[in-house]
């Protein structure tokens, strides 16, 4: 009874956590693009400011988690401080102040996504058989505030920022009722190294560990596209309710989480990471035949393939990480992954995806054939790389079954 409890407050945080940044995150483009008229290097700015605080915090947050507070109350105080920058931000109409607030508010958020996985990993018996579970209540509250934002037609305004904070600071006290993990005491005084979290680092020095980071932070790059700018092209293609169409994605999701242990066990890591960068191909390829035919349906026909990419890349590489990193390092490792993907790989991305946006715009129209071609071309390049360049050399690891291999 008590792991049932368990499971559900678990399941209850990531509700909570993804919701928060589903109301807003997807929006956002269309906002700052229809309602502020911020162009399209701002509006890639914008969206920049998740990967540079993915750069500067979530390992060293990690390590405060690690050493010195447990990862629940990180969490709680991490989200109400987001709270009230969440609320700033709706009271904001420049971008030469809403950068800096935005990015202040991303420094407190980026490091809940890996805290929320160490805070999981740490309560679970088999995280290999039982995290994708609760990791689909996130999808849920994912789909849940798209579904909302997109049914108040609130995608052209600040309300969605207002709805984020709301939750959030729900969220920040719901997570003081989590399970408690004392952080581990080490012998002997903490170096410089130790306190900004480098420690994480030494787990780089084998081989699978690097190329699978490596590989996470490149992929990011094309993915960058997608968070950026799917919502103002499929808007500008003339799709209603957009928010909702790109929740297809997250229904998609939901359904191949709780399928994901299946999966997993014949996959594998390698398997896994293969399928989702072949998904991504197949997505951005066919971004790119609607762009071309102005054929709509198949950007319906490509929505779901997000949900199906981000659980078998994200959730594996996760479970890859916490395999690797011993007690001592899970938080940090877990910042780690996401300082190289959320991190390095989407700051990377925005800059790229929008310099690419910002040369295919002519006379306020965008050339979407084009700026979708770059993410393809992308990522058929990086596939080919981690399909020879990636070797499985975990010896001692649970399946999702609960056997060892």
């Amino acid at each position: 009874m008590q792991k049932k409890a368990i499971k559900t407050r678990l399941s209850a945080m990531m509700f909570f956590q993804f919701f928060i940044q589903g109301s807003w995150y997807v929006t956002m483009g269309t906002y700052l693009g229809r309602t502020l008229d911020f162009t399209g290097v701002q509006i890639g700015l914008a969206y920049s400011t998740a990967a540079i605080a993915a750069i500067i915090s979530p390992v060293i947050v990690g390590m405060i988690a690690d050493r010195f507070f447990s990862a629940n109350r990180v969490l709680a105080f991490l989200n109400v401080t987001g709270a009230f920058l969440l609320f700033w931000l709706t009271r904001i109409g420049s971008f030469s102040l809403f950068f800096p607030v935005l990015l202040l508010y991303s420094i407190c958020f980026m490091p809940t996504m890996s805290l929320t996985n160490s805070i999981s990993f740490a309560n679970l018996e088999s995280p290999a058989k039982e995290f994708s579970k609760i990791r689909l209540f996130g999808s849920l509250g994912w789909i849940g505030a798209g579904l909302l934002i997109s049914a108040l037609k609130l995608e052209s305004f600040s309300t969605p920022f207002l709805i984020g904070a709301g939750v959030s600071l729900l969220s920040g006290f719901y997570a003081l009722s989590l399970p408690y993990n004392a952080p581990v005491k080490s012998a002997g005084k903490a170096g410089v190294g130790q306190l900004l979290g480098f420690d994480a680092f030494r787990l780089t020095r084998e081989r699978s560990f690097l190329i699978l980071l490596l590989f996470s932070m490149l992929i990011c790059i094309p993915l960058a596209f997608y968070d950026s700018f799917t919502n103002l092209f499929i808007t500008d293609v003339g799709i209603l309710n957009a928010a909702a169409a790109m929740s297809l994605g997250q229904v998609a999701e939901v359904i191949f989480l709780f399928t994901f242990p299946f999966f997993f066990l014949k996959l594998r890591y390698k398997g896994s990471i293969v399928a989702a960068i072949v998904a991504w191909v197949m997505m951005y390829g066919l971004f790119t035949l609607s762009a071309a035919t102005g054929n709509n349906g198949f950007i319906y026909a490509v929505l779901p393939l997000h949900g199906f990419c981000f659980t078998f890349f994200f959730v594996a590489g996760q479970l890859f990480v916490d395999e690797k990193a011993p007690s001592s390092l899970r938080n940090s490792a877990q910042g780690l992954l996401a300082f190289a993907t959320y991190g390095v790989g989407k700051y990377m991305g925005t800059l790229v995806a929008g310099n690419v946006v910002q040369f295919h715009t002519a006379e306020g129209g965008y050339n979407w054939m084009y700026v979708w071609s770059v993410p393809f071309v992308m990522t058929v390049l990086f596939l080919l790389g981690f399909i020879f360049l990636f070797k499985e050399d975990i010896t001692k690891r649970e399946s999702p079954e609960g056997t060892m291999n």
